[in-house]
């Protein structure tokens, strides 16, 4: 665990088998960046022919990281790719000493794989405005390549966390022209999440065979449906990365390719949910359905505002069914919205209508729906036909623990 935290109360049981995917490997281990007697930095090489996209914070104050990656998307891909990622420190606000820092590790990187520095990637997480300590982790690298295991995906996931309790993956493998094409990603995220783009990192992998601006569209689009709408505390990131890498080893163009698609958003989504499951401090599981906006774009407003007020948030965290914090956010949003056609519900119950409390609603069937782990929340404006579904989480006491004592 990230920082020996317990493990949250809404984890999946254990860490999913990940399908092999051909034309990877990878390797984690120690440099010490930050924390102790764990790994906390890992490297992923992929063959040559491999397709590389991606969509990164769009934080004005955003890393070193981030920068340089932007800037090498799109390169050539006959020579093959590698990620390196660190966990314990961003690189991020550290000025020209973080340009330095980055440029040194992919050059290392670069010498010791054999691949051109265009096409090395590297991410860091964790605390902003501290120098990283590169050479720490340019003394890991030899090992790492050395290491490099096509079944490495877990403990890659475990390297990555920070304030993460728990390492999150998932996969999906489909059968397109009775070939197999598997897709297997892993992520990490706790707090600090309200991305505009993706979340603080992921890392997806398949063996299909896509070109990359086909590619970068795909992802493009379902982020916008899946980590552009997760939020655990209104904040975004420095450092958010969502990279999806194609090896191309399974020989399958999955061009237009209606069932991949399906599987590679049903994988984005298990990781999205993963982390709000993982929120710092969460216990409530919360999914936000808003239907009858004048448009998706509105309804993805009105549910962000629900999703990241504090006083909606909390109220969840005490099992208190206040659906007057519900309106009160639906108002402040921005977004158009009729007190006279708006409807509430948690689960199944009624709980607001036509601008008042329902005729119907007990508040105690309230209560019981605020009891659950896993909560739904639906908002009808009654405008139009546009829907949107976020997904949050509640936000508690150990949130504020964990934040406060996170540099010490």
């Amino acid at each position: 665990m990230g920082d020996s935290l317990p493990r949250s109360p809404l984890a999946p049981s254990s860490f999913p088998q990940l399908p092999v995917i051909k034309g990877l490997r990878l390797c984690a281990g120690a440099a010490g960046v930050k924390y102790q007697g764990r790994n906390d930095v890992m490297l992923a090489v992929m063959d040559p022919g491999t397709t590389v996209a991606g969509t990164f914070t769009r934080s004005k104050t955003r890393s070193a990281p981030v920068r340089d990656c932007q800037a090498k998307l799109g390169g050539d891909s006959s020579a093959g790719a590698a990620i390196l990622v660190n966990s314990g420190n961003s690189n991020a606000f550290t000025g020209h000493y973080g340009q330095t820092s980055v440029a040194e590790i992919c050059a290392a990187v670069a010498d010791i794989t054999g691949l051109p520095e265009a096409r090395i990637f590297t991410a860091s997480t964790g605390v902003i405005g501290e120098p990283l300590p590169h050479d720490r982790i340019i003394a890991q690298i030899k090992d790492l390549n050395d290491g490099l295991d096509a079944t490495a995906l877990e403990a890659a996931a475990e390297a990555i966390m920070t304030t993460d309790t728990f390492a999150k993956g998932a996969s999906a493998e489909v059968t397109i022209g009775g070939e197999t094409v598997s897709i297997a990603g892993i992520a990490k995220g706790s707090g600090m999440i309200a991305p505009d783009m993706a979340t603080m990192l992921v890392y997806i992998f398949t063996d299909a065979q896509l070109p990359q601006a086909a590619l970068q569209a795909e992802l493009s689009r379902l982020c916008d449906r899946s980590f552009n709408c997760i939020t655990v505390d209104s904040d975004t990131s420095t450092s958010d990365s969502l990279m999806l890498c194609a090896t191309g080893a399974s020989g399958v163009d999955v061009s237009d390719s209606a069932e991949f698609s399906q599987a590679l958003e049903a994988v984005m989504l298990d990781l999205s949910h993963q982390v709000v499951r993982d929120g710092e401090g969460a216990t409530k599981f919360v999914e936000i359905q808003i239907t009858g906006a004048v448009s998706d774009a509105e309804a993805k407003t009105h549910g962000l505002s629900i999703a990241n007020s504090p006083l909606v948030k909390t109220a969840i965290a005490g099992e208190d069914p206040n659906w007057g914090r519900v309106v009160m956010a639906i108002g402040k949003s921005g977004a158009d919205a009729d007190r006279d056609l708006l409807s509430i519900s948690f689960g199944d119950v009624l709980v607001a209508e036509k601008g008042w409390v329902s005729p119907n609603y007990r508040e105690e069937d309230g209560a019981a729906q605020m009891t659950r782990d896993e909560i739904t929340i639906k908002v009808d404006l009654g405008l139009g036909d546009g829907t949107c579904t976020v997904w949050t989480c509640d936000l508690t006491h150990q949130y504020i623990t964990i934040n406060a004592d996170y540099r010490s």
